[in-house]
C-alpha cells in the first residue's frame, strides 16, 4: 500500500508494460496502436497517483481495456461521421447532377429552337471548333455575319442560365 514514487513507477512499468502491450495487440492486431494505448495506460496510472499493491496488475489491465474501448467508440463515431458526410456529398452530387441534366435538357431544346442559320453557325464554332473565318468561308457569308449569328445564338442560350 505504498504511495507511488518514481522508482516504484519504473518498476511497475518495466514489469507490466510488455504484457499490457501484448494484451492490447491481441485485441487490436495493430502494433502501433497497442504501443500507444499501453503508454496511455501508464500515463494515466502515473497521473492518477495510484498506490502500488496486489491489485495493481488488474487495475492496469482494466485501464488498458477501458482505453481500448474508448478508442473503438471514437473510431466508430468518426466512421459514422465520415459515412454521413459521404452520404450528404452523394446527395448533393445527385442534386447537382439533376440540375445539370435539367439545364442540359433546356439548353438542347433552346438550341433546337434557334433559327437554322444561328444554330448551324453556333454548332460549327462550338462543336467543330471552327474559327469565324472558317465558318464564313464554308457558309459563304462575311465574318461579320458569323459574329452576328453567334452573338444572337449566345444571347438566346444565356437566357436559360439566367432563368435558373
Amino acid at each position: 500500500m505504498n504511495k507511488l514514487t518514481e522508482e516504484t513507477f519504473k518498476y511497475i512499468y518495466n514489469k507490466y508494460f510488455d504484457n499490457i502491450r501484448r494484451y492490447l495487440y491481441y485485441r487490436s492486431n495493430d502494433t502501433e496502436l497497442s504501443t500507444d494505448i499501453a503508454q496511455e495506460v501508464f500515463i494515466k496510472f502515473w497521473k492518477k497517483d495510484f498506490k502500488y499493491n496486489k491489485k495493481t496488475k488488474s487495475l492496469l489491465y482494466k485501464i488498458a481495456s477501458n482505453l481500448f474501448v474508448d478508442y473503438i467508440r471514437k473510431k466508430k463515431n468518426e466512421t459514422e461521421y465520415l459515412k454521413e458526410i459521404k452520404f450528404q456529398f452523394k446527395e448533393a452530387s445527385l442534386e447537382n447532377n439533376l440540375e445539370y441534366k435539367e439545364l442540359k435538357e433546356n439548353y438542347e431544346k433552346k438550341l433546337a429552337r434557334l433559327p437554322e442559320k444561328q444554330r448551324t453557325t453556333f454548332l460549327m464554332h462550338r462543336m467543330e471548333n471552327l474559327k469565324y473565318k472558317e465558318i464564313a468561308e464554308r457558309l459563304k457569308v462575311s465574318i461579320k455575319t458569323v459574329e452576328k449569328r453567334m452573338s444572337m445564338a449566345l444571347s438566346e442560350l444565356k437566357k436559360i442560365i439566367n432563368y435558373k
